[in-house]
């Protein structure tokens, strides 16, 4: 692996990592620890990524990137949350 593909994999969890814990604090009591968070902002980056993509929205940075992320993990963590509390 060359040292630039290194660094876009570790700015991809340290962005999965913020926008993960973010979304738990966002949606209070629904972290799930370090790694459940980067796992829940990866994913949200998934999902906040296809969303704008679908929207015709592109973004560029590490701050784009992080909102969007955040975005998808909010709504991710709001679906389980729905499961989470259905009787």
């Amino acid at each position: 692996m060359r040292h630039e593909e290194r660094m876009n994999l570790l700015a991809f969890i340290i962005i999965g990592l913020i926008a993960g814990w973010t979304a738990g604090q966002v949606l209070k009591g629904y972290g799930f620890g370090i790694a459940g968070d980067i796992i829940v902002g990866i994913v949200g980056a998934i999902i906040g990524g296809l969303f704008f993509d679908l929207q015709g929205i592109t973004n560029y940075g590490f701050v784009a990137s992080l909102l969007t992320s955040l975005f998808g993990a909010v709504i991710l963590l709001a679906i389980v949350k729905m499961f989470r509390t259905a009787p």
